[in-house]
């Protein structure tokens, strides 16, 4: 009977030397979705993705495909073409034959790799250039020879390691719109790995968040964003603020939590259990902000504003508030109007994230 968890990975450790890479990995990824895994150099996304496809092999754990436990079996009978930084194309090879490589290697039939090859190239919008070489191409072109070289091979999954990297950022996002599309169009099964969180949150249906080998929070880009499970995962996507708070009170998932100077409470939905009298943070975004006079329930302080930058679509304010702690507030289509001195800053309570304080 078919599952629809496509790769399955138990208890996944790698160590190189006296560095514990992958400390302990547990992920299920369904078939046809675009996950991505995201973090910054060093955090194991890498050696994860060359772990799936066989260029490592795990010192522990299990690493299931299909239903079918591949530790054992070597990258080219996993079924995970892999699309590499710098693309790793035969500058000897045309186009045509960069993609037809895998399909040669199988000893597939003349007129299926003509076939299969075609189609490959017409989903990449590459047609007419079969008679090219690498060095012919432009940055987007090649990239687009090595995800006609993966998607030919019609595999189960498709990994991506940073493909975009070495694009002008125009064109990555041109390209970005383009993967995306592919992949939803052909209901493709792609991991996509990237230290880019706005190619993150833009591309992907999950999103796997890496800190030091081990992963932090595993989410939709809007779980990620809005509701991030540790003060890291906040911290590391996108720019937020933090602020010391305590349980004063908790029922069915609804938390007062008292902060600031003056003892204000705020009262919000959180998925955490919270005892009375914990130590908690509480995590609000920017644009979750506004400046101006509060309303009766909502989050509110007094702060000093310090300097101020325009953005284009937005103005960022830098505040301080009365006990001298920092914070920063986007403000969306001002026009011309802007803020100075000392002004009251407010946010609804439902834009109030709760963290409790676990981080080492």
């Amino acid at each position: 009977m078919e599952t629809n968890i496509l790769l399955d990975l138990k208890d996944v450790n790698k160590v190189f030397g006296n560095n514990h890479v992958l400390k302990n990995i547990n992920l299920q990824i369904e078939r046809g979705k675009f996950i991505t895994f995201l973090g910054p150099s060093g955090c194991g996304k890498t050696t994860l993705l060359r772990s799936i496809a066989g260029f490592y092999t795990v010192d522990q754990g299990e690493v299931w495909i299909d239903g079918e436990m591949v530790n054992d079996l070597p990258p080219y009978k996993r079924g995970t073409p892999m699309v590499f930084q710098e693309y790793a194309l035969f500058p000897h090879m045309t186009v045509f034959d960069n993609i037809a490589y895998g399909l040669d290697i199988m000893k597939r039939p003349e007129g299926e790799i003509q076939q299969r090859v075609e189609a490959a190239m017409a989903q990449v919008k590459l047609t007419g250039l079969e008679d090219r070489y690498p060095h012919q191409m432009s940055g987007g072109q090649q990239q687009r020879v090595a995800m006609a070289r993966a998607l030919v091979m019609n595999s189960l999954i498709i990994l991506l390691d940073e493909p975009l990297s070495n694009l002008d950022a125009k064109l990555r996002e041109e390209v970005r719109v383009e993967l995306r599309a592919i992949q939803q169009e052909l209901g493709l099964t792609v991991i996509y790995v990237t230290h880019d969180q706005l190619e993150a949150l833009s591309m992907s249906d999950q999103i796997v968040v890496f800190n030091k080998g081990a992963i932090d929070q595993y989410g939709t880009p809007h779980e990620i964003y809005y509701e991030p499970k540790t003060q890291y995962v906040a911290d590391f996507i996108g720019t937020t603020n933090f602020a010391d708070a305590k349980v004063v009170k908790y029922e069915s998932g609804m938390a007062t939590v008292q902060y600031g100077q003056a003892g204000d409470t705020v009262t919000t939905e959180t998925s955490e259990k919270l005892a009375v009298g914990e130590e908690v943070l509480l995590c609000v975004r920017p644009e979750s902000l506004r400046i101006e006079q509060p309303e009766i329930g909502e989050f509110h302080m007094t702060g000093l504003i310090k300097s101020s930058m325009f953005l284009g679509e937005k103005q960022r304010y830098f505040l301080v508030d009365e006990i001298g702690k920092e914070w920063i507030v986007d403000a969306y289509d001002i026009g011309k109007k802007t803020f100075e001195g000392v002004v009251r800053i407010t946010a609804a309570a439902e834009k109030i994230h709760i963290i409790k304080k676990t981080d080492s």
